[in-house]
């Protein structure tokens, strides 16, 4: 559900295992687009359902990859859900459900409250379903490269504090780690290994794609995050693709 920067490639990669997969899209446009690519294409907007969400629903598994902070839709998703044979969910969060704190940030950490941890509440407090959060940090990869996050002279506010960042294809696998390991009622953060500061990481990236150096906010306090993704590489024995984010080359990513 969502077949966007995320939700495509993930549903090629899965076709491409013997998968059958429907995707969704809010876009007319794109459902010819999907139907060649292999992907049963659904027209499906979260704040309106209608009655195809029942044959998009009669699925084993659902991913929820949407960007979207609607809490009814979702409350009336999940009442569409509970009504179908769908057993098992992966929804994808983000790390951004964490305040800054000057110790590691694992699962466990308290999460802020905000319209995002009310929508994993729904999911996560539901009898009729099993399902494994997934919170990813910042995403980059291919036509998001971080070098193009700030420009035309927008400054880089705390520039010593650090970055917490995940690769598609790193996304993409640990999705597909979650299936095959049947890691159910989980969460799981998705972040690399390494954490730079927003100076260094940036001053990298931006330099990969031969653009200028970016402007940093100086002389601002110090917000510090540090996501750890301990519990992924121990309980699913994942191995992140693009751990340090230092010796990247940001251009070819």
């Amino acid at each position: 559900m969502g077949c966007g920067w995320l939700g495509k490639p993930l549903a090629l990669s899965l076709i491409e295992q013997g998968y059958q997969i429907k995707g969704s899209t809010t876009s007319v446009a794109k459902l010819d687009e999907f139907q060649e690519m292999g992907i049963s294409p659904f027209l499906i907007n979260l704040d309106s359902l209608t009655h195809n969400i029942l044959a998009f629903l009669d699925s084993e598994i659902l991913i929820v990859a949407l960007p979207s902070k609607d809490l009814e839709g979702f409350r009336n998703l999940i009442s569409h859900i509970e009504n179908s044979s769908l057993k098992k969910i992966i929804f994808i969060s983000s790390t951004s459900v964490y305040g800054n704190s000057d110790e590691m940030i694992t699962e466990e950490t308290e999460t802020l409250p905000s319209a995002l941890t009310a929508i994993e509440m729904l999911f996560k407090n539901s009898s009729y379903f099993e399902t494994t959060i997934i919170r990813f940090a910042g995403l980059f990869g291919y036509n998001r490269k971080p070098g193009n996050f700030f420009k035309n002279g927008r400054k880089i506010p705390n520039p010593d504090g650090f970055v917490n960042m995940i690769h598609q294809d790193d996304c993409i696998q640990l999705i597909e780690k979650v299936i095959k390991k049947n890691a159910w009622n989980q969460i799981f953060n998705g972040c690399a290994d390494t954490h730079p500061t927003r100076r260094e990481f940036y001053t990298k990236s931006t330099l990969d794609i031969e653009l200028e150096l970016p402007d940093f906010e100086e002389n601002t306090e110090i917000q510090q995050k540090i996501i750890s993704n301990k519990k992924s590489k121990e309980l699913l024995g994942f191995e992140y693709k693009y751990g340090d984010l230092l010796r990247l080359d940001y251009n070819k990513l």
